[in-house]
């Protein structure tokens, strides 16, 4: 049997988006009456259809069934956690690398005590919670050892939990995991999606914690290696689908997961613009979307000679393009710009 996957899409704003739902010209994004749509996109692997969401009616019994049913999961509410608020969107997550080596900002906060001062700035501009990594993941990076790991991040983590930061941390490893969610931290950010260290999900479960499910092609060292893609689309939701089975095969059986498409980790420029330009698709996954742009190779690519060190203006288009679309959590560097640029942007959309 074909399979069909539901695209939300044609986005309303504010007073306006409150006004259509009201109508029943609108349905809400996860019950929030801020944001609604009026179209959906069926895909499936040979073609795609844009119709209204008064044109859903029309559909043969079998596919209108399926619409209807992720029709419901887009628009159910989504329970806060870690931190998290889904009801104000977006909400921001603050990048702290205490690398010597990662792509942007390696070795710039993992002296003394320059990424506690920086993790409290972040919070401070307006992080909900702050991603910290002591394992850099950027394209041809190498696994370090636990111990390293550690050394790099522990003293830190201890430090913001006096301070009572949520922290979010960026770690492929169990024991790293199971060291840090003894010091209160509020998320598990595994960017192998759960397969470099058998013993994660063992983890997870053991300690009921929120985890991210992020996709990635191969592995840091070899991600970028020319990727390939029947469909980056619909082979990345399909992979989504099945760790979501695999996770509750587990025995997770809580609902506080966040997806991560993965921008850049095994992907090429058209790749990239694919999921990006599509990323409502992700929306009847039925889980908060996480988004990680800031500073990326892509803005490069398409920039050309525009392009600056620190990207923050293509990060800015990125994140406001996405924004229209409901992803509700942005993994950033730079929160103060990105917030202020948030908040003039829907300001203008109210009106």
């Amino acid at each position: 049997m074909k399979k069909y996957y539901t695209r939300v899409c044609n986005f309303h704003y504010g007073s306006n988006s409150k006004n259509l739902v009201k109508k029943k010209k609108a349905l809400p994004l996860n019950s929030n009456l801020e944001i609604s749509f009026d179209h959906i996109e069926i895909l499936s692997r040979n073609n795609s259809k844009l119709i209204s969401i008064k044109e859903i009616k029309n559909l043969p019994l079998e596919l209108k069934k399926k619409v209807n049913k992720d029709l419901k999961i887009i628009a159910k509410r989504k329970k806060n956690f870690s931190n998290l608020s889904f009801k104000n969107l977006p909400n921001i997550m603050g990048v702290l690398n205490l690398t010597p080596d990662s792509f942007s900002d390696g070795g710039k906060y993992n002296k003394n005590n320059l990424g506690y001062n920086h993790a409290l700035q972040l919070f401070k501009a307006g992080s909900n919670i702050i991603d910290v990594g002591g394992e850099s993941a950027r394209p041809g990076s190498k696994e370090i050892k636990s111990k390293n790991e550690w050394n790099r991040i522990g003293l830190t983590l201890k430090k913001l939990k006096k301070k009572k930061i949520p922290v979010s941390l960026d770690s492929r490893k169990s024991l790293i995991m199971e060291k840090g969610i003894k010091l209160g931290i509020k998320l598990i950010n595994d960017i192998s999606g759960l397969k470099f260290d058998n013993q994660s999900i063992k983890i997870i479960k053991k300690y009921n914690m929120p985890f991210v499910i992020h996709h990635i092609q191969g592995k840091p060292s070899t991600m970028q290696k020319n990727p390939k893609y029947k469909n980056v689309l619909l082979d990345i939701y399909d992979y989504f689908e099945e760790k979501i089975k695999y996770a509750r095969f587990k025995g997770i059986k809580h609902n506080n997961i966040i997806i991560d498409p993965g921008i850049g980790f095994g992907k090429n420029l058209k790749h990239n613009i694919t999921l990006i330009s599509k990323i409502s698709l992700f929306h009847s996954l039925g889980f908060p979307i996480l988004l990680g742009m800031s500073r990326k190779k892509f803005i490069k690519d398409i920039s050309g000679k525009n392009d600056s060190k620190d990207r923050l203006g293509g990060t800015l288009g990125s994140i406001l393009f996405t924004l229209m679309q409901g992803v509700q959590i942005l993994r950033v560097h730079d929160v103060n710009e990105v917030s202020q640029g948030i908040k003039v942007f829907r300001e203008l959309l109210k009106n």
